[in-house]
């Protein structure tokens, strides 16, 4: 194996201390931003709402849609802009679900969705609509071929399959230039340009979370969590000893709680890509703390008149390299997809990324005190060295 260090001595426990009450400390930040401030966001996904990410033809300032959204009592939405050229807008309402039915509530959610995008649509959208014509930025597959069949026949899905992958990469038809320059048909975009108008916007995705359906699953993303804690303190406890059942639990917990601390600060939102990264986290975080463990349980059999601390650095130390090589390659593929995996996958790799630098730090610095502390409480001269 690659060895990035050779014989390194460093004494990792005498900073077990400062480790602790740096992380701790910043936990306890981290808890107090998400209680007493809302440091905690939580997604459509678990609180209900809608959410819409769309693309204007010609870009507006947030001031103006959130004026025009005041109209239809919805200014408080959240309004995001993303990207700095070729800017897209994400739009995210939470309904009340106060007094409402399962069905009730779902309801209202594609309604609210519905009305935001009608009130942010021009005099010009409208007048278009009132004279029969068809938005060429809202048309889907199916509407796209129903319109050319009847003229092209054999070629209208060829043609269509042009128009969809232009709007797909560039997000809206800005304008009937853009069409020409695909190698369309003369026929093609005569008649586009005869039933169809350049709407004012795009609808990139839209998202609908009943409240209900909301609070059905943030309880079940943490029981889901709850679990692989239980279950892997008894993995550990039947694999080795109690003890390190204890310190790997401890240390789990104290990296879910950090890498959340850590979240909070970010102004990011918790949604399902997000839950699924920390069970993620969870098994990645156990496994490099058991290899430590396993190297403190095997010197404990060879070594039986060392020092405790002392055999715990050792143990540390050679597997050191292990240790910096595993989680730095990891990290590396991390920083790729948080820089250029796209939005999509982005909250769930920066998760990732936050979590197995913590991760990695905490095999070194949490877990192996947790142990240490434990062996100077209850002192088991022998069960530690079976």
């Amino acid at each position: 194996m690659l060895q990035l260090f050779k014989e390194t001595r460093i004494p990792f426990l005498k900073y077990k201390y400062p480790a602790i009450a740096l992380s701790w400390s910043v936990i306890a930040a981290g808890m107090i931003n998400i209680f007493f401030f809302g440091g905690l966001k939580l997604g459509v996904d678990f609180s209900g709402g809608t959410l819409i990410r769309m693309k204007f033809r010609d870009p507006l300032p947030i001031s103006e849609i959130r004026g025009r959204l005041s109209d239809i009592r919805l200014g408080e939405s959240k309004i995001q802009e993303v990207g700095a050229e070729d800017r897209e807008y994400i739009i995210r309402t939470i309904v009340s679900k106060a007094g409402q039915q399962e069905s009730e509530e779902v309801e209202a959610t594609e309604i609210m969705a519905n009305r935001i995008i009608d009130t942010l649509l021009t005099a010009e959208d409208r007048r278009a609509l009132e004279a029969g014509l068809q938005d060429i930025n809202s048309l889907d597959a199916a509407g796209l071929n129903y319109l050319l069949e009847p003229l092209l026949l054999e070629n209208a899905a060829e043609e269509t399959k042009k128009i969809l992958d232009h709007r797909i990469e560039s997000g809206v038809v800005r304008s009937w230039d853009d069409l020409a320059a695909l190698d369309l048909g003369r026929d093609t975009l005569a008649r586009l340009q005869e039933r169809c108008y350049l709407g004012s916007l795009s609808v990139l995705s839209k998202e609908t979370v009943g409240p209900l359906a909301g609070d059905y699953l943030w309880n079940r993303a943490r029981l889901a969590i709850i679990y692989a804690l239980l279950g892997m303190l008894i993995y550990i406890a039947v694999r080795f000893k109690l003890a390190y059942g204890v310190s790997g639990l401890l240390t789990l917990f104290h990296d879910i709680l950090l890498t959340l601390s850590v979240f909070s600060f970010t102004s990011r939102e918790i949604n399902l890509p997000v839950i699924a990264a920390f069970l993620t986290l969870v098994g990645y975080s156990i496994n490099d703390t058991i290899v430590i463990f396993d190297r403190i349980r095997d010197n404990l059999k060879t070594l039986r008149k060392a020092d405790f601390e002392s055999l715990m650095n050792l143990s540390i130390n050679q597997t050191l390299n292990r240790t910096v090589i595993t989680g730095g390659t990891t990290m590396l593929s991390l920083l790729v997809l948080v820089l250029f995996g796209g939005e999509v996958i982005n909250d769930f790799a920066f998760t990732l990324l936050i979590g197995i630098v913590i991760g990695t730090y905490s095999s070194i610095f949490q877990s192996c005190p947790f142990l240490y502390f434990w062996w100077k409480i209850f002192k088991p001269k022998k069960g530690m060295r079976k």
